[in-house]
């Protein structure tokens, strides 16, 4: 499960950051947030290109604000890169963020908190190999792709399929298979066909692309196992939301102006995410994978308890809140989340 080994260097640099700087500053003038690849990440980039935070924190008397948006994929980057104090605001996998806040929980300026929720969609295993035709068929050398082994959304949901396929204390089955590959990478690897990586388990637009290739199948669909979750959401160090009330709120606020254009103006959206892809998409195609039924876009997060109550059961984690608001910023404690 999640490696241990942010644990002390990233806890580390947090307490050498605190000595050093001193309390945080109230309401800073310049926020640092992080985004990664795919469709799940549509609210940041939309969010981004609409400048809905900076319209947000004017209107809340925080002037001119200067955001610098960062380029992170991957859970274990991202928990360390928070824990070290170099993000304040990060998009992330549900999983992810769930064991940071467990781990973090209690201690000192190192505590996260959600801010909102972000997306839902559903993850497909992909395959080169048509001998693959579900998990049992996979071996050692049926190597699968995902942003980071054990730790990233797709390797904690897949092991969560895993223990719906082969029985809970079977869950981590697949991880002896999985490798580290970003998602525009591991498309290439699949497609390409000349290495170990035989599947990839993704998220849209990838799974779409890799679905019209040659030779590629799909081999499960995550929404038939655990039904639609929110599976990408945004966190913040505790201290940073504490100390800068006003910025946290724009933000929620921003995000939903985010959600509140892709809900009405579907083909805007999808034409603002083909231009910001590092993979070339069609906005046409875009708008498919918007559209599908299975994507949903919302600032209140769902399924939080799913993810904290299999990670508590498998031993990754050992703080299990109460309710899923307890992981959550005060200001989404009324909204219908789960």
């Amino acid at each position: 499960m999640p490696s241990k080994n942010w644990s002390k260097t990233a806890l580390a640099a947090a307490a050498i950051a605190t000595t050093l700087g001193g309390a945080a500053r109230a309401e800073v003038s310049e926020v640092r947030i992080s985004k990664g690849f795919g469709i799940l990440y549509l609210p940041l980039i939309v969010m981004q290109d609409r400048q809905f935070l900076e319209k947000r924190a004017k209107e809340a008397g925080l002037g001119d604000i200067k955001v610098t948006w960062l380029m992170l994929d991957g859970g274990n980057v991202i928990n360390d890169a928070m824990i070290a104090g170099t993000l304040d605001f990060a998009g992330t996998g549900a999983p992810g963020f769930v064991t940071l806040w467990a781990k973090a929980k209690g201690i000192p300026n190192v505590e996260v908190v959600g801010v909102s929720g972000m997306s839902s969609t559903s993850l497909w295993l992909m395959s080169n190999r048509p001998e693959l035709k579900s998990l049992k068929d996979f071996t050692v050398s049926d190597k699968i792709a995902l942003p980071g082994i054990k730790t990233s959304l797709a390797a904690v949901v897949l092991q969560m399929i895993a223990a719906k396929e082969f029985g809970e204390a079977n869950y981590a089955r697949m991880d002896t298979m999985t490798v580290s590959l970003p998602h525009p990478e591991a498309l290439i690897a699949l497609v390409g066909g000349k290495t170990e990586v035989k599947a990839h388990f993704t998220s849209p637009p990838f799974q779409y692309l890799e679905a019209k290739s040659p030779g590629i199948h799909r081999v499960l669909n995550s929404v038939d196992y655990l039904g639609n979750l929110t599976l990408d959401v945004t966190f913040a160090p505790k201290k940073f939301v504490d100390a800068n009330p006003k910025m946290t709120q724009a933000f929620i606020d921003a995000m939903d102006d985010a959600n509140e254009l892709i809900a009405k103006d579907k083909k805007l959206a999808a034409e603002i995410y083909a231009k910001s892809s590092k993979v070339k998409v069609d906005p046409a195609e875009v708008l498919e994978m918007i559209e599908d039924k299975d994507a949903r876009f919302s600032t209140t997060p769902t399924g939080m308890l799913q993810f904290a109550e299999f990670l508590h059961r498998v031993g990754s984690i050992k703080v299990k809140p109460s309710k899923w608001s307890d992981m959550f910023v005060p200001q989404l404690a009324a909204r219908p989340g789960s």
